[in-house]
């Protein structure tokens, strides 16, 4: 059989969610079916680490698509042609754009639909697009997949989608995330935070990431505990956030806050695994990587308790209010103060990390994909 997939997450030195996702499924998934033939669609010059194996074709097709525009061309035109070309038996899109156009089955992962409960945290043109195509996707699907039983729920009564119609595939966690020592944590605060310790954000810096009111309750913590802790932010800007600039200029502490900006995997593991705790305190979350991240590096977690986050957290972290600044506080002096607790977290944490498993999430798109073949 000839399995298409949508790859044009993966980006060389560019990897965010979409792109982490699509890597570490993909790749597990033709390693260990020879026996299919996988053409990668990308939409641009790819890198040859991408080509994982002997049973994959790479196809370039244009535009680029990274506008709502070029989205309708890329998906609606171009990867119908090649679906028609290279006689696609199915079409798998890992980032859960479809097309609309073509009568070749497809599985789709949507990962969440924050878009509907938050349009306003969007640039109109994505988030107008969002709303508009999602819900035909969803319907179009042969199947679809996503990443938490929140989420699962969500789609299907957003959309009006059967739930037998939805699988669930928790996201894993890479196992270069692990437990460092001393010497390593010290050389991390030394780069990166003046020698000091920290709390850790990691992600874009998205509305719906809550980093306006994670920024005050931190602004609070330094005023009210005299803490020498700094914070931490690891990603960069998915939209153009003026909000975000605004409410970091009314920090008092801003000497206290860093930006690394994107990091690679094996800076990003050390800065995790170093970190006095995850603060991820979004509102909206189809699952929250980073928590699973943070699990498997020793590192205790600071999380919301809206959305997915409890689901994934679990008993590994203080779940708090991410719209109530004070909770946020609390939840910084509880993890930074009470050591018995932070030692129970972290325990709890490496163990809870085990159950988050890259081969566990490629198994089960595998199961979803070869159901569907076996229908043809």
């Amino acid at each position: 059989m000839r399995i298409a997939i949508n790859t044009r997450f993966l980006l060389k030195n560019k990897m965010e969610g979409f792109g982490w996702f699509t890597f570490e499924t993909v790749k597990r998934i033709v390693e260990s079916h020879p026996e299919h033939e996988f053409i990668f669609f990308f939409d641009r010059a790819y890198d040859p680490k991408f080509i994982f194996s002997d049973n994959v074709k790479p196809v370039v097709l244009n535009p680029p698509a990274r506008h709502p525009i070029l989205f309708k061309i890329w998906f609606n035109y171009s990867v119908k042609r090649a679906l028609k070309k290279y006689k696609i038996d199915l079409f798998f899109s890992p980032d859960g754009f479809l097309s609309l156009t073509t009568e070749v089955p497809q599985v789709g992962v949507i990962h969440d639909i924050n878009f509907e409960h938050f349009p306003e945290d969007l640039p109109k043109a994505p988030r107008n697009y969002l709303k508009k195509y999602f819900p035909l996707f969803a319907k179009k699907a042969a199947h679809l997949i996503t990443v938490s039983e929140f989420s699962k729920q969500d789609i299907a009564k957003t959309y009006n989608v059967p739930t037998d119609k939805i699988t669930v595939a928790h996201n894993g966690g890479s196992d270069a995330f692990k437990p460092v020592n001393e010497v390593v944590k010290s050389k991390i605060e030394k780069e990166y935070t003046n020698n000091k310790p920290y709390f850790i954000f990691v992600g874009a810096l998205h509305p719906r990431k809550n980093l306006g009111r994670l920024l005050a309750a931190f602004d609070r913590f330094k005023k009210e505990t005299n803490s020498e802790n700094q914070l931490l932010i690891v990603g960069e800007s998915l939209w153009k956030n003026e909000g975000f600039a605004e409410k970091l200029d009314q920090i008092e502490h801003k000497d206290a806050i860093h930006f690394s900006g994107h990091v690679d995997l094996d800076t990003l593991t050390k800065l995790m695994a170093s970190a006095r705790a995850l603060t991820f305190v979004s509102y909206f979350e189809g699952f929250g990587i980073p928590l699973v991240e943070a699990m498997k590096a020793g590192t205790p977690i600071l999380s919301g308790n809206k959305t997915s986050l409890p689901e994934v957290t679990g008993d590994a972290g203080i779940l708090v209010d991410p719209f109530s600044i004070t909770s946020i506080y609390e939840g910084l002096v509880e993890i930074e103060t009470n050591e018995e607790l932070r030692k129970k977290l972290v325990q709890k944490g490496l163990e809870r990390g085990q159950l988050f498993n890259w081969d566990f999430t490629a198994e089960k798109i595998w199961k979803v994909l070869d159901a569907e073949l076996k229908k043809r």
